[in-house]
């Protein structure tokens, strides 16, 4: 999840031009900083000793940092300040021909920490920010010097005594206020380093108690595990426990996936924003998010696969962002087929959902994901990605498809790698050309529509020869597909292979199949059928032109309902009657108290509401299957409060079809169900 800021600051490293004179015969390039931080004055002061890639060194620092001093070699320099881009100033100073390292000091108010952020916000790129609550200045927040696009670092932090502080890296010492508690005088100091070339450095700091356990490791030095909690969650009866044995039964089973984990640290750290970033050694997620239940099950595991996948090996953004797709499946996806055959299923469905619900022309290619900013990139980035591992590993098997991750692993460590570079690895895994297989699925927008046109039965002698006739959109992909042939007592699979816009494919059965059906477990990247199209929320999310129905009158119920269309939709919605809501094709959002929704779906001829969710919950909300015009969605409330308290939960559930609310809570949930298409075998005459 760091992507973003990873990718931000790739492109402000105006030291590493062609242009510029090279620093040839010096040290890499690396970074010092000795910062102090006041959360409660939002002060930053840094002293920053560089080792830039070029003399002429160019950096940019966020608006509210001025530097204040430049030396080399104790000898002052001038600094020049230029121009701003966005809240980013350049600045610029020479370093004579016998120096190497550069002394720069400089310091600022960084803006408040903001609390009202959604998840949304943080995915846009954040400046540093501080707060007694909380303070996060992101690697791409241009709060110190960048000296080249991959450099080592030294961190040196101090916050007061009440605070803590953590950077991605290992913790070399460590000095805590005199009372060891953080309630007396003096400062909480800590030191990190990060030996191997980085993409960029993150600081967290918050008002945490801080909990340590090692876990041992047979060939190599233990590893620390952390958790930085904030007080309600730390005194949260078993959490901070649960998190350290659950990242610790993470580390060790992609240690043996993958190759040994590559730090010496891995912390949790609670963010007062709803963030999820996985960063070297940590993951920095919201505190909210942290209570949930189900997060150690799922986006922990998530997030300290990162430290291989985009914290181990880099990404080459340029060429597209392979690490999402990758980790979504080794982790995500893999919990899921840990569970039960029907939940990975139901994981793919999601996927191909979401993909459905892209607006037209807003797909993109895969190998132009770079980072997650809403939801049609999501659906590309995680979810098309995490389906080419899937296809791929169908395809090469599942022994080539590990002995290709080890072997990427081991090759490209501490390294930026691409798509080619994944390709390599798995075509000398499994000994067979793969260049047709990734560049379609990573050059090509959209996915295959695809369909069995005829299946036809011929007999011959005790057997019988069954035609396919499979037809898609041109241009053709070249696919392998799964093919169910259902018989009387029993059915059975087989794969074929087409790779034009008709195909006829035969096959010999012992007996004549009532019906086929077409990947019926959904195990190919493509447009599903309509009936395989049940409506999720993500089709009003991610709308180009949604629009707003608001079927009551009071005030506060309106104002309730247009903060949350605000928040819910990603494009701005216009405002309708409701007895509009059937008219133009554009989906509308209905919103209102119970009574009020009611006689506004039966005024529009509109089915009533579910009899699964009739009285039940502070709120309800769901998509109406078979409207004859517009799509329609429905939020129905208790009261106004009911409708304030869906603001920041709701647009989380844009894979369902249907939810229950009590307050903020959803207690129950689900997609309205769906049918895969039998097609009957006739017989040929």
């Amino acid at each position: 999840m760091r992507a973003i800021f990873a990718a931000l600051a790739a492109l402000a490293v105006p030291g590493v031009l062609a242009s510029s004179p090279s620093m040839a015969g010096a040290s890499s390039p690396d970074l010092e900083l000795a910062v102090e931080l006041d959360p409660g004055t939002r002060r930053l002061a840094v002293r920053a000793d560089i080792v830039p890639a070029t003399r002429d060194f160019r950096f940019e620092l966020h608006e509210t940092l001025n530097v204040t001093a430049a030396s080399a070699d104790g000898a002052p320099l001038p600094v020049r300040a230029g121009g701003h881009v966005g809240a980013r100033r350049a600045w610029h100073v020479a370093l004579p021909p016998t120096a190497a390292r550069l002394h720069l000091e400089y310091a600022g108010t960084l803006p408040a920490l903001d609390a009202q952020l959604d998840h949304r916000d943080v995915l846009q790129g954040l400046p540093p920010m501080a707060s007694p609550q909380g303070s996060f200045l992101p690697s791409g927040g241009a709060w110190y010097p960048r000296p080249a696009a991959l450099f080592a670092y030294r961190v040196t932090v101090s916050v007061p005594a009440d605070q803590r502080a953590v950077v991605p890296g290992r913790l070399q010492s460590e000095d805590l206020p005199a009372d060891g508690a953080g309630h007396g005088s003096g400062h909480y100091r800590a030191r990190f380093e990060f030996g191997e070339p980085a993409e960029g450095i993150d600081l967290m700091a918050g008002p945490w108690l801080v909990r340590e356990r090692m876990m041992a490791r047979t060939a190599a030095a233990p590893v620390r595990l952390r958790t930085y909690f904030f007080r309600d969650l730390d005194a949260t009866p078993g959490l901070a426990d649960g998190y350290l044995d659950d990242t610790r039964r993470y580390l060790e089973r992609y240690g043996e996936e993958i190759g040994p984990y590559p730090f010496t640290e891995f912390s949790v750290v609670a963010s007062p924003l709803p963030t999820g970033f996985g960063m070297p050694t940590l993951t920095y997620l919201g505190a909210e998010v942290l209570k949930l239940p189900f997060i150690r099950a799922t986006s922990l595991g998530h997030e300290v696969l990162h430290n291989w996948w985009g914290n181990g090996v880099y990404v080459d953004y340029a060429r597209g962002n392979w690490s999402e797709g990758l980790t979504t499946f080794m982790a995500d996806y893999a919990y899921k087929a840990s569970e039960s055959a029907d939940a990975a299923r139901a994981m793919r469905l999601g996927w191909l959902r979401d993909f459905a619900a892209v607006p037209a022309g807003e797909g993109q290619p895969l190998a132009d994901f770079r980072s997650r900013t809403h939801g049609a990139a999501a659906a590309v980035g995680y979810g098309k990605a995490a389906m080419l591992f899937v296809m791929l590993r169908d395809l090469i098997g599942e022994d080539a498809f590990q002995r290709g991750i080890r072997a990427f692993w081991q090759a490209q460590r501490f390294r930026t790698a691409s798509w080619s570079d994944l390709r390599a690895a798995f075509e000398r895994a499994s000994g067979r050309p793969l260049k047709v297989f990734f560049d379609q699925w990573l050059e090509r927008a959209g996915g295959p529509e695809i369909r069995i046109a005829r299946a036809e039965a011929r007999g011959e002698g005790s057997r019988h020869r069954l035609s396919l006739a499979v037809e898609q959109k041109a241009p053709a992909y070249a696919l392998r597909l799964p093919v169910e042939l259902v018989f009387p007592d029993r059915s059975e699979l087989r794969w074929i292979d087409v790779a034009a816009e008709r195909q006829v494919v035969t096959m010999e059965v012992a007996t004549m199949p009532e019906g086929v059906r077409l990947d019926p477990q959904l195990q190919v990247w493509r447009v599903l059928a309509p009936e395989q199209l049940p409506p999720i929320l993500r089709q009003w999310i991610g709308a180009r032109a949604p629009r707003l129905a608001l079927a009551s009158a009071a005030p506060d119920v309106r104002e309730a309902a247009a903060a949350l269309a605000q928040r819910f939709f990603e494009a701005k919605p216009q405002t309708i009657a409701p007895a509009e809501i059937t008219h133009g094709s554009e989906p509308v959002l209905l919103a209102g108290l119970h009574a009020d929704v009611d006689a506004a779906l039966a005024r529009a001829g509109l089915p009533s509401r579910p009899e699964r969710l009739a009285g039940r919950g502070s709120a309800q909300v769901w998509t109406v299957t078979d409207a004859a015009g517009a799509p329609v969605a429905v939020v129905s409330v208790r009261d106004a409060e009911a409708l304030q308290a869906l603001l920041r939960p709701l647009p989380h559930y844009g894979a369902q079809s249907w939810l229950v609310f009590e307050n903020a809570g959803a207690v129950e949930r689900g997609v309205w169900p769906a049918s895969a298409q039998l097609v009957p075998v006739r017989a040929a005459r």
